[in-house]
């Protein structure tokens, strides 16, 4: 529809030109993910040496680790938390504001990151269940920035660049991956210059020293600190207009906040709000109308997330295989445990450099220039291309003389889930729904995401157990082996760029064109002439 007839204060958003205050929106939501990346991410740094230190074995020729059922819940309370999150906050986004919803996630994610480094006790299980007890809290405030930063940030951006600020934002979990690893490996090279350790293999006691319990802790509580830094300011953020005008129906206060987030007069279009109000009042989430019009789009949304976070989780069950055989992490009786958390810090951090954050930002280079659709379809494609490639031929990659080719695969299977589906699955559903319902429905698709994560991470890890009981890892059966996952991860990849069909490309157009609120007004509008 024409811009005329939108609201003016909705017009200015979307025709002003890239000034500061998008970028300090940027930051703000931005600083927000590198969090999140940074929490999520870094115990897995973290969880071999919490094996070493309190499930440790006398006589064991292997260090310590984790049980399957301690070592799942450690590494996916987080996730669990993550998906109750983005579902409560996404609704309470829409219910009461997304400002006064943000600072509530971001403090709670603070505190919990802090109090993951201070669990309580000195025996293991006192240790992991307040461990897992405040990740999960920590994983339910991550989950609220998932949609009121990307509705934030699409509320507030203009026509012209909104994928690439939404992307931004995304992209910057990128950056938390990055100062995770490279925080791990100058803390665990401080520690090891402090504490001379010996290799397990040479003193297995002496190769976990008592300080070795301080170095995981620190490493986890540290995420609180780039949060902390912007707290004051997401405080200090104005509600985005669209809220204020469109859910709040306060035509006055958005005019008077975009005034001054804009530096220009805006125009008080109380009686056009009353219309707005009175037309799209008639329907909400639960509602025929929703569905009719944007059902598919919610099934497309949720879908291709779900799909996308199975086979992206599930890459990093390879991880250690391929380090190893490379020779990035040697084996564990050779190291001792704070060597051992720098070694997994450097080949996660090679990782990130490699292709997490260059997919990341090529996605912001290109996502106004060629649009989500085709990003979303040119990912998936290679995805289940690279992924179909490890899978068919995999004794071929096992053989030594080929694992770099192996690697170079893999690698680039991760640079196009992030220039791909990683990346515009997030930035899609805050810009196709309409405002009353755009952070609900925005929370729903990111949990479909977190349920394929879910899945992705714990039942691949016993699907890709060898056929053979007697060659699975010690606590779990046997599955269907690694060469018949990654063919059913292509087959998911396939799936998941079938059903980008079902959503929209919205590159170019205002929030009011996508979520169809422009034809609401312009209806009530044609109908006021005619009662004229």
């Amino acid at each position: 529809m024409a811009g005329d007839d939108n609201l003016k204060v909705l017009n200015a958003l979307d025709v002003a030109k890239t000034q500061w205050y998008h970028f300090t929106a940027i930051i703000i939501a931005g600083m927000g993910f590198f969090t999140d990346a940074y929490d999520l991410f870094c115990i897995s740094l973290v969880t071999k040496m919490l094996g070493r230190i309190y499930y440790h074995v006398d006589g064991s020729p292997k260090p310590g680790s984790l049980p399957p059922n301690v070592s799942a819940a450690v590494n996916g309370v987080a996730l669990c938390g993550t998906l109750a999150g983005q579902l409560f906050f996404g609704w309470l986004g829409d219910k009461l504001g997304r400002k006064k919803v943000y600072g509530a996630t971001l403090m709670l994610m603070c505190i919990c990151s802090i109090a993951s480094g201070l669990s309580f006790g000195r025996d293991a299980k006192t240790v992991m269940a307040t461990l897992c007890f405040f990740r999960f809290w920590l994983g339910f405030g991550i989950g609220g920035d998932y949609p009121l930063s990307a509705t934030i940030m699409s509320e507030y951006a203009n026509k012209k660049t909104r994928g690439a600020f939404i992307a931004a934002v995304f992209a910057m979990q990128g950056f938390g991956i990055l100062a995770g690893g490279i925080f791990a490996m100058i803390m665990s090279a401080v520690f090891q210059a402090k504490f001379k350790t010996p290799a397990y293999e040479v003193d297995p006691i002496g190769s976990t020293p008592p300080q070795a319990d301080y170095l995981w802790r620190i490493i986890l509580m540290v995420g609180a600190l780039p949060a902390l830094l912007t707290f004051y300011w997401r405080l200090k953020m104005p509600e985005t207009a669209r809220y204020t005008a469109l859910v709040a129906k306060d035509a006055k206060q958005a005019a008077a906040d975009m005034s001054k987030v804009l530096n220009m007069d805006i125009e008080v279009e109380q009686q056009k709000v009353a219309q707005i109000a009175q037309k799209k009042g008639s329907y909400g989430l639960f509602t025929k109308e929703f569905f009719s019009r944007h059902g598919l789009h919610l099934l497309g949304t949720t879908s291709t997330w779900f799909l996308l976070d199975i086979a992206f989780y599930s890459q990093n069950l390879f991880q250690k295989d391929i380090f190893s055989a490379i020779g990035w992490i040697p084996p564990a009786k050779t190291m001792n445990s704070i060597h051992e958390v720098f070694t997994i810090a450097r080949a996660q951090t090679l990782i990130a450099l490699c292709s997490t954050v260059p997919g990341y930002w090529v996605t912001v280079a290109l996502i106004d220039v060629i649009g989500r659709f085709a990003i979303q379809i040119i990912g998936f494609f290679f995805m289940t291309v690279f992924m179909f490639a490890l899978a068919f031929p995999y004794n071929h990659w096992t053989k030594p003389d080929n694992r770099i080719g192996f690697v170079v695969m893999y690698s680039l299977t991760f640079f196009f889930a992030n220039f791909g589906p990683n990346a515009t699955t997030f930035v899609v559903p805050a810009e196709i729904f309409p405002a009353r319902l755009r952070s609900t429905c925005h929370g729903i698709s990111a949990a479909a995401g977190k349920l394929g994560a879910i899945i992705g991470a714990f039942a691949f890890l016993y699907l890709a157990q060898n056929q053979d009981p007697a060659k699975a890892e010690a606590g779990y059966p046997a599955g269907i082996g690694v060469k018949n996952s990654l063919i059913v991860l292509g087959v998911i990849n396939l799936l998941g760029l079938l059903f980008t069909f079902l959503v929209p490309e919205s590159n170019g157009k205002s929030l009011e064109e996508m979520s169809g609120e422009n034809d609401d007004l312009t209806e009530e509008a044609s109908c006021n002439k005619t009662d004229q």
